[in-house]
């Protein structure tokens, strides 16, 4: 299956999330809940996502029906969007890879940029300081947790249990350049300005190059893992606390429309947002059929990105432990708590008036997240 996907032709199949289930797609009658032709979707709905194929987007390869098509030159694939238990919808969908496939450019941009796009990946923080310029609303949490993480070697610095404990230290933190959560930390006085290093570039080569002295961000699904596994410079472990528990608890892989576009796609968003819930909750329960796609979409678009089946399992395992798949204070799987959203704008907006970005003036949780799409009965066991 690799071997075909990794094609000269730039194309292959593998089996998608809907392949481990019994399909009832075909001639059947497409159930009415079920039938996003119906409800006036596009024939192929575009989601773009913000990174390399990834157990965190798990949820929603797992509507991708049996042996979709690999184009490993543009790096999306695209199969018949099925709903739970694999039932056709008589629409298809198309998943595209982000980071390094746009050119790091935000999501929001690239949608903004290609009006073939429906969905896409946003966080929080990006739609906060769009919210003028490149307005986008969010119909459902794809995480309710974000896995953003600062991370550090236990044998160099046995008494850090927090970020707080390495902000009462000199102790050099790597982070990409731009990340909203520092400006926070820095703020709230949780760490130093002059202990931060925005220079990382998501190698661990200046982490190793420390002997571990370095606090570096991260990912609670990855890093952790990677590096004590993968890395053979490092091969040790690490701990790490997530910029959630700081008071930064802002949605990551939020999936969200371009504000302009919202009106006309709600006969559609009515239906597939509760497939796409649906989603989350069938692949986490079983989530082997969908890795292993995963792994051959990440085989197949070559591009350095490094991912492995230890690394999958271990995501979704933590995914489960700290609830970064979960459920919102309701109960309710993909819902947004409106004041955690609320608090979210009250920190960044005049973060983002320091640093000369204009946000939408009077900016409000409705402005930028719905629930309006969300069925509640939906939930994560």
């Amino acid at each position: 299956m690799t071997a075909a996907a990794c094609s000269s032709s730039g194309s292959g199949t593998a089996a998608g999330g809907g392949a481990s289930q019994a399909a009832s797609g075909g001639s059947a009658a497409i159930p009415a809940a079920d039938n996003l032709k119906a409800a006036g979707c596009p024939s192929t709905i575009v989601l773009q996502t913000d990174w390399n194929p990834e157990a965190e987007h798990g949820g929603q390869y797992e509507l991708l029906g049996p042996s979709p098509s690999i184009d490993a030159s543009a790096k999306s694939v695209t199969g018949e969007l099925v709903a739970h238990g694999g039932i056709d919808t008589g629409v298809r969908l198309q998943i595209r890879a982000g980071g390094p496939a746009i050119g790091y450019q935000t999501v929001s941009s690239q949608m903004y940029k290609d009006s073939s796009i429906t969905l896409g990946y946003v966080g929080t923080d990006e739609q906060i300081a769009l919210s003028k310029t490149q307005p986008t609303v969010a119909v459902m949490a794809g995480l309710e947790i974000s896995p953003q993480i600062l991370q550090w070697s236990p044998q160099a610095h046995p008494t850090w249990k927090t970020i707080a404990d390495i902000g009462k230290t000199n102790a050099k933190v790597l982070y990409y350049q731009g990340a909203s959560y520092m400006d926070y930390l820095i703020g709230k006085g949780i760490l130093k300005q002059s202990q931060v290093d925005g220079s990382y570039d998501g190698t661990p080569t200046a982490f190793v190059a420390s002997g571990g002295q370095y606090a570096v961000q991260g990912f609670a699904t990855a890093e952790p893992y990677i590096w004590s596994h993968d890395v053979r410079s490092w091969d040790k472990p690490l701990k790490y606390q997530l910029i959630a528990d700081t008071g930064f608890n802002f949605y990551q892989q939020e999936i969200a429309v371009r504000k302009d576009k919202l009106a006309a796609l709600a006969p559609c968003l009515r239906k597939l947002v509760p497939i796409m819930q649906q989603a989350i909750a069938d692949y986490m329960a079983n989530p082997e059929p969908v890795e292993k796609l995963i792994l051959r979409l990440v085989a197949a678009y070559n591009n350095g990105w490094v991912y492995t089946q230890g690394t999958a399992d271990y995501a979704v395992a933590t995914m489960r432990k700290l609830g970064i798949a979960g459920n919102a204070p309701d109960g309710t799987l993909g819902a947004f708590y409106i004041p955690r959203v609320q608090h979210l704008i009250g920190i960044l907006v005049p973060i983002y008036a320091r640093q000369g970005k204009q946000t939408l003036p009077g900016l409000k949780p409705s402005d930028i997240v719905t629930n309006q799409f969300i069925d509640p009965s939906i939930s994560l066991k």
